[in-house]
């Protein structure tokens, strides 16, 4: 178990260090807390295992190309996202931004599709696997006023004080009777998104589509034109996840 414990650690450091030199084995020991033999034995063992290479020439460390062939299997697992691709990628195309798909996981969503626009040479740019407060931003907003009052409430009483999680439900309310969601540098100063809830067949929350757009060129006229087609793609999806089962 320690081992599987250690080797998560070395894992999640080099994955916040996405550098194309990598890291060296004294800076993984420091960050792991770790010593250098011990960091030295890890490594080597995840080596064997493809979960860690060493470049011949600097002799840094970097995450193998095997976890991105196991979060492939994975993605391909979520049944729905090859249902849901096609509407984003039209989505895309409509409003000429770029389009995300998030994942509710736990009290954080995860970012599991981007789509940008050809047309549009200013991008919002997050990164896929990207974890978010589900407390922060338009996507995740529109799943927790989606989401059933009880789990909600559970999620947000994990990360907000009492007072901020009822000013919280109060705008998840409004959220839900207009049915998207909206946020103006939340996240990034300068941007804007426009998000709606994706719910499967059996009307759980799977997931949310959100529209990121440079604020600086943010007309009413045009906010109320995403706004319009996010709802569009929202119903094109909900059809699609219910007519294939």
């Amino acid at each position: 178990m320690q081992s599987i414990i250690r080797a998560m650690t070395v894992a999640q450091v080099l994955a916040t260090h996405t550098t194309e030199k990598g890291m060296s084995i004294s800076d993984l020991s420091k960050e792991c807390e770790l010593p250098l033999s011990t960091m030295h034995r890890l490594l080597q063992a995840m080596i064997k295992q493809g979960l860690v290479e060493q470049d011949a020439q600097s002799k840094m460390y970097r995450l193998g190309i095997v976890w991105l062939e196991y979060g492939l299997k994975v993605y391909d697992s979520f049944d729905y996202v090859s249902k849901i691709r096609p509407e984003i990628e039209w989505l895309s195309k409509e409003v000429e931004e770029s389009v995300y798909l998030s994942k509710p996981l736990g009290t954080e969503a995860m970012i599991v599709e981007r789509i940008d626009s050809e047309n549009n040479p200013i991008r919002i740019y997050d990164q896929l696997g990207l974890r978010i407060p589900m407390n922060i931003g338009a996507a995740n907003k529109a799943m927790l006023a989606a989401m059933p009052a009880a789990q909600t409430e559970n999620i947000l009483s994990q990360l907000l004080p009492t007072d901020k999680m009822n000013e919280m439900l109060i705008t998840l309310e409004q959220i839900k009777k207009q049915g998207y969601a909206t946020s103006h540098s939340e996240r990034t100063e300068g941007t804007s998104s426009i998000a709606v809830s994706i719910k499967d067949s059996f009307g759980q929350v799977i997931g949310a589509i959100s529209i990121g757009v440079v604020s600086f060129n943010l007309t009413e006229e045009r906010l109320e034109l995403l706004i319009n087609k996010a709802m569009e793609a929202g119903k094109r999806i909900s059809h699609r996840l219910v007519s294939s089962n």
